[in-house]
């Protein structure tokens, strides 16, 4: 019984009693100062499994961990088990990684996505330059806007993070750490480093706010007096990649959260008076039909980049993605393979071009230039600008350059300037053909 329990400890806490009798008696208790009677050694599982047999046939409700009430008139006893310890081999943590790397739902490879070219660019962009944030992807429904998104995970590459930290702290950044790991560094503790891949977290449209903030644990707060947190998506999508399908369709308390969490880096949950806040640096990515809805413009203004996606016209093409995807569906796994030097030369690329980000250069008149572009176009704020730049940096660093061209400036300032025009109902031409006039215009 102790086995299968794996008890260490129980604890009997009365709650407030008027009769000093119960239904069913509890033998061995040791009264102690704090109104608490302890159980030890093979007593504890004899005891704990006859008041479990009794209160079967009595009703019986599980609160956190094992909780049982037993009411006698007005009496109530709550018993909870503490320090339950499980013990793994490394062969078996090695055996549940592999199972549920297998139980993984297979992923259609980048490499093999047909045209769609500006929406990978973009993609692509944000994964060497997490500071660009986020790109917004719109566009016709089946062009593969999630299939595309979804399938940068391999491409992905590993950062280090503070081992058992639920916010992915960066051990090297005190900007992106945890309460926890700040305070484990002030008393002086060594902290274990881990590689990992960057995280991509789902935000379902039916989430709750609870689910994306994450919850406070009031009542451990008040009977114990430490802030128990229960970390939500923001916190797991610290340092990587929130992905918000349909989010021209997400509620409007949602968006105000992704609002403030992105403007700010930072969460903060507040209950009951306790608050907890913690770093939610992450790059947002949302896809979306716009038939089914527009995006608040505040929210449209903190992507980055924007992406449209149209329907492929080519006979040819289109043909070619019917028969890869009949290819996938077929054989998941011999598919993956046929792409995977593809897979590990993009990836290599994107590696090299995150390490000589930093060495990239821009020159001043560039710099103006761009500047002008997004005054004459009556750009509000200075995102647009400062978006630019990094793109085109960025872009520059993926062709192994470390010097940014004109045609760099070109190929990304209308997907970063696009969404932030002030629309014109009695415009017709495309704001992304606005924004290239206006480049040649300036450049020229």
């Amino acid at each position: 019984m102790a086995g299968v329990l794996g008890i260490s400890t129980a604890i009997l806490a009365p709650r407030p009693l008027s009769s000093p009798t119960s239904k069913f008696p509890i033998h061995s208790l040791s009264p102690t100062p704090d109104k608490r009677w302890v159980l030890a050694g093979f007593d504890v599982v004899l005891e704990l499994y006859k008041f479990l047999t009794a209160a079967q046939n009595y009703g019986r409700k599980f609160y956190g961990g094992i909780g049982i009430p037993v009411k006698s008139g007005r009496s109530q006893f709550r018993v909870s088990i503490t320090n339950v310890a499980t013990e793994i081999s490394p062969a078996q943590q090695q055996a549940q990684k592999l199972a549920s790397k297998e139980n993984q739902r297979p992923v259609y490879p980048f490499s093999a996505i047909v045209g769609q070219d500006e929406m990978k660019l973009c993609l692509l962009l944000n994964v060497i330059d997490p500071k660009i944030g986020g790109v917004m992807i719109m566009g016709d429904r089946g062009t593969g806007k999630s299939t595309t998104v979804r399938s940068l995970v391999d491409l992905l590459p590993e950062i280090q993070v503070v081992a058992g930290d639920p916010f992915n702290s960066d051990p090297e950044d005190p900007e992106s750490m945890g309460t926890e790991v700040r305070g484990r560094i002030v008393k002086g503790e060594e902290l274990t480093v881990a590689m990992t891949k960057i995280n991509m977290v789902d935000l379902p449209l039916g989430a709750t706010e609870d689910r994306v903030c994450g919850t406070i644990d009031i009542e451990k707060a008040l009977t114990e007096g430490v802030k128990a947190f229960e970390p939500g998506l923001l916190a797991k999508a610290n340092r990587g990649i929130l992905y918000v399908d349909e989010v021209n369709l997400l509620d409007d308390h949602l968006v105000d959260v992704l609002l403030d969490s992105a403007a700010s880096g930072w969460n903060t949950v507040e209950r009951e008076g306790i608050s907890i806040s913690h770093p939610a640096r992450f790059i947002l990515i949302g896809s979306g039909n716009p038939e089914e809805g527009e995006l608040r413009p505040q929210l449209l203004d903190r992507f980055g980049m924007h992406a449209q996606v149209g329907t492929v016209r080519d006979a040819e093409l289109r043909v070619k993605i019917v028969e890869e995807r009949a290819r996938f569906d077929r054989n998941p796994k011999e598919f993956r393979d046929s792409y995977k030097a593809e897979q590990d030369k993009l990836q290599q690329q994107i590696g090299s071009a995150r390490n000589c980000l930093s060495s990239v250069q821009i020159d001043h008149d560039l710099r103006v230039k761009i500047s002008k572009v997004c005054a004459e176009l009556n750009v509000d704020g200075l995102r647009g600008d400062i978006v630019t730049n990094r793109a085109a940096k960025a872009l520059a660093a993926l062709k192994g350059r470390d010097k940014v061209t004109a045609e760099d400036i070109a190929t990304v300032i209308p997907n970063c300037l696009r969404h932030r025009l002030r629309k014109d109902p009695l415009e017709s031409i495309d704001s992304g053909l606005l924004v290239i006039e206006k480049f040649y215009e300036v450049f020229s």
